[in-house]
């Protein structure tokens, strides 16, 4: 017997820790196109329409029948399983896989509190407790604890995504497009909250380093991971490259696309990293 770990599409993950989980995939509507994250559209396709489209998409949650057969395909050998969401404060996909769990035994169900690569750590640390032997009470029990820690940072490149989708308003977009202006950015119980913001790439890069540093440091016990939003990952390979002192005890820090929700609202050009605090 062993414990399995249930992901909703919005968690990012590195393609060797994804092909370890099971994942529930949540719906994404550009006007009255409508497409299965991951599966009818990849992260590529979802950023070349995002640019070129002028209609903000929307994402639809994973319904309790979609973690429901999840559930029923990784338990069926008499295995149990840890679904992890993301925050229940951007997405009613928690209450879904809630309403799933409670009609199965020994199905633990944990609120991620975060998004994208914030969830896509937690998922890691929860593979590695499950493959340690942890039950999956604990490993539950466990992230409860732990998703506290964790953080992510972020630097968006404009202000035009934001502006759409009304986080900002368009007289500030217009003068931060001016000004070339560069919000850095954090994920914290579940909403995003504005920490700063820098004139340029290299100020923001600076910044970003700043409030890492303010954390309190990186874990390097756990997993980390930096993400980037759009085609190109040339601006996190300057980041990682302008912040090498955080990362070197690690090494080179491993990277990936960061997803739909976020990516949505941040657009293109940005960057991030999430670890969990020391």
């Amino acid at each position: 017997m062993s414990v399995k770990i249930i992901i909703d599409s919005t968690a990012d993950v590195t393609p060797e820790i994804k092909a370890q989980l099971k994942t529930v995939h949540l719906t994404v509507h550009f006007g009255n196109e409508e497409f299965i994250d991951g599966v009818t559209i990849d992260h590529q396709r979802f950023y070349e329409k995002l640019i070129e489209s002028d209609t903000m998409p929307h994402t639809s949650q994973a319904t309790p029948a979609d973690f429901a057969s999840a559930i029923e395909e990784v338990t069926k050998n008499g295995d149990s399983a840890v679904i992890i969401t993301l925050s229940s404060k951007l997405s009613g996909t928690y209450q879904s896989a809630m309403i799933a769990a409670a009609e199965y035994e020994n199905v633990y169900v944990v609120d991620s509190g975060t998004v994208t690569i914030g969830a896509g750590i937690l998922a890691e640390y929860a593979l590695q407790l499950s493959l340690s032997g942890m039950s999956a009470k604990e490993i539950a029990e466990n992230l409860e604890k732990e998703k506290e820690n964790i953080l992510i940072i972020a630097m968006v490149d404009t202000l035009e995504y934001l502006k759409r989708g009304g986080r900002v308003s368009k007289t500030v977009a217009f003068a931060g497009g001016l000004l070339n202006i560069k919000p850095v950015i954090a994920v914290k119980n579940g909403e995003i909250l504005m920490l700063g913001k820098a004139r340029g790439s290299k100020q923001g890069n600076n910044l970003l380093v700043t409030e890492i540093e303010k954390a309190g440091g990186v874990n390097f016990d756990k997993p980390l991971l930096l993400g980037y939003t759009g085609l190109s990952d040339v601006l996190l390979e300057k980041y990682i490259e302008d912040s090498e002192h955080i990362w070197k005890e690690a090494g080179k820090p491993r990277t990936t696309v960061v997803g739909s929700v976020i990516g949505a609202h941040a657009g293109p050009g940005a960057i991030a990293a999430a670890f969990f605090k020391k």
